[in-house]
């Protein structure tokens, strides 16, 4: 099956002016074959993959002379395997700045490895690959994100119907479970695909046997996915050390199942200090964690709103990757705690656009009181207010706060993706 990526302009852009690129991402997202794309098949670099293990083995105990073998120009496949290349590369590119010389995935966050921060640290350009965005998946460039900052037209957006928006949110993005067909292959490749991450790619980064635990705190983060992150309560409930469950909080962070989204605040310093909440990268594995169908969302609109907000959440994550505005995004509450936004989308310029979601077909204006609450805190800087929900119209409220169709996310577009890829790791 073949799926378009939209990160692909800004990395050809990339490959034009920096001599190392890394694409980062969980495993199956895509990020082998978005590499090797980057170039016609007549001038592709030298693909390596260090999920070889005697290739990985020689890139380990002789790194240098490792490199020395290869060709000017290289895509090296899962460079957290081998991090002994780093400094051999940073070598390499100190002699020869020649622009796309080395374009590195990874299927592990290597930034979080000290020697990466020691030697490719600003020689590089990062992007990170998530499962397929709704976009993507239909064909093409969302451009949402550039909309709520850039225009004040109220847009066309297509009816959202709730059998639809149930089957999006149950089948997810990664590529090979979109391609099959029955509910039973789609089970069976997420919990292949959970034990393979656990077993190997967290254990080659944690250098730790005792690990049996890791599934039972995935299953529990997705049960509260949205939710602030609470440690010592989840210590307590897996009766896990403090300190042990934080190192595996990262862990699953550092292979991008888990995404924080931190607090935002009108004050840089109180943003600091906030606690973020916590999401899973994907809804079709939320909802295999959490054992649910379309049908049990369909019967529990509890459960189908943490999954429409880990879904809304995720979708935006992927478009600023791509967008104009690149915007940073955060969450927000008051320090009361009356009232809360979904998402706070904000750009360099300090401007604010807040997203909610709202699993129900209907919204009214009650449905802005948080975002209402982010206007008054964040004063002049609030372009926009946003909810969307599972409803078919458009809504304008007052001048800055709207209901849209949850699809708003993936029919406001700047037109087709110009390339496919196949969606394989």
């Amino acid at each position: 099956m073949l799926f378009p990526r939209n990160l692909i302009q800004d990395l050809l852009e990339s490959a034009r002016h920096s001599p190392v690129i890394l694409i980062n991402g969980a495993r199956q997202t895509g990020k082998s074959t978005l590499a090797k794309g980057l170039f016609p098949e007549r001038n592709r670099p030298q693909y390596i993959t260090l999920d070889d293990m005697a290739t990985a083995g020689l890139a380990k105990t002789s790194p240098k002379s490792f490199l020395q073998g290869l060709r000017e120009r290289v895509i090296i496949d899962e460079i957290q395997r081998a991090h002994e290349l780093f400094l051999p590369i940073k070598e390499s590119v100190d002699n020869n700045r020649k622009p796309g010389r080395f374009i590195l995935t990874g299927s592990a966050n290597v930034l979080s490895l000290p020697k990466l921060a020691e030697s490719l640290a600003g020689r590089m350009e990062l992007y990170t690959l998530w499962p397929l965005s709704q976009g993507e998946i239909a064909g093409r460039k969302e451009s949402f994100i550039d909309h709520c900052f850039r225009s004040k037209d109220v847009p066309s957006v297509k009816e959202m119907v709730l059998p639809s928006l149930l089957k999006i949110l149950v089948s997810g993005g990664y590529p090979d479970v979109l391609a099959r067909e029955t509910a039973r292959a789609r089970e069976n490749w997420y919990r292949s695909y959970i034990n393979s991450i656990l077993e190997r790619d967290v254990r080659e980064l944690s250098s730790i046997e005792g690990l049996t635990e890791l599934p039972n705190l995935l299953s529990l983060i997705a049960s509260r996915a949205g939710g602030l992150m609470n440690l010592a309560d989840l210590s307590r409930s897996l009766e896990l050390p403090y300190m042990t469950l934080k190192r595996y909080l990262s862990l699953l962070q550092a292979v991008f199942l888990v995404v924080l989204l931190p607090s935002w605040s009108s004050n840089l310093g109180k943003r600091l200090v906030k606690t973020p909440k916590l999401y899973l990268n994907d809804t079709g594995l939320l909802c295999h964690l959490m054992g649910r169908d379309a049908s049990a969302l369909q019967a529990n609109r509890t459960m189908l709103g943490l999954v429409l907000e880990n879904f809304i959440v995720m979708e935006l994550m992927k478009q600023a990757a791509w967008s104009q505005v690149r915007p940073r995004l955060h969450h927000y509450r008051t320090l009361d705690t009356r009232y809360e936004v979904d998402l706070v989308m904000e750009a360099a310029n300090g401007q604010i656009v807040g997203v909610e979601s709202k699993a129900s077909s209907t919204v009214t204006a009650d449905n802005c009181k948080g975002l209402r609450a982010l206007k008054t805190d964040a004063r002049e800087n609030f372009r926009c207010g946003i909810v969307l929900y599972n409803g078919s119209n458009v809504l304008q409220f007052d001048k800055d706060m709207m209901a849209m169709p949850v699809s708003a996310l993936w029919s406001i577009s700047s037109g087709n993706s110009p390339r496919l890829y196949e969606g394989r790791d």
